[in-house]
C-alpha cells in the first residue's frame, strides 16, 4: 500500500504544481481533514474549496526533496517560494498525508518562513 499512497501523493503535489484543487481533491475522501500546523484546520471537501476560493494568490513553487512512505502515511518535504506583495519569499514545509485505503483522510502541513 505505502507504494500506491506514494504515487497518490505525487500526482497531488503535480495538481498543486499545476493550481488543480479539484486534481487534489479527487483523491481525498469526502471528510478529509487539512491542518495548517499553527494556523487553521479546515474540515471537509467542500471547506477546502471554500477556503481555498477566498484566498486571491498565486500558486507556490516548490521542490519535494523526498517522500517517505511508511503504511498509511507519506511524509514529503522541501521548500518553497510564495508571493508576498509581489516578492518571492522562501519556506521550507513537510506535509504528512495519513491515508484511509487509497484516499487521503488528512493531511498536516508544517511551513516555515526561511527568509524575508
Amino acid at each position: 500500500m505505502s507504494a500506491r499512497n506514494r504515487e497518490i501523493v505525487e500526482k497531488v503535489n503535480s495538481a498543486f504544481a499545476e493550481n488543480n484543487l479539484e486534481g487534489f481533491l479527487m483523491f481525498c475522501t469526502d471528510d478529509v481533514t487539512w491542518t495548517m500546523v499553527g494556523n487553521k484546520t479546515v474540515k471537509g471537501k467542500g471547506a477546502i474549496r471554500q477556503w481555498m476560493a477566498s484566498m486571491d494568490f498565486e500558486p507556490p513553487k516548490f521542490t519535494v526533496d523526498a517522500l517517505i512512505a511508511e503504511g498509511d502515511f507519506v511524509a514529503a518535504h522541501g521548500d518553497m517560494t510564495m508571493k508576498e506583495d509581489g516578492d518571492d519569499v522562501p519556506y521550507s514545509y513537510c506535509d504528512i498525508y495519513r491515508f484511509q485505503g487509497e484516499k487521503i483522510a488528512g493531511l498536516k502541513s508544517f511551513v516555515i518562513k526561511t527568509g524575508m
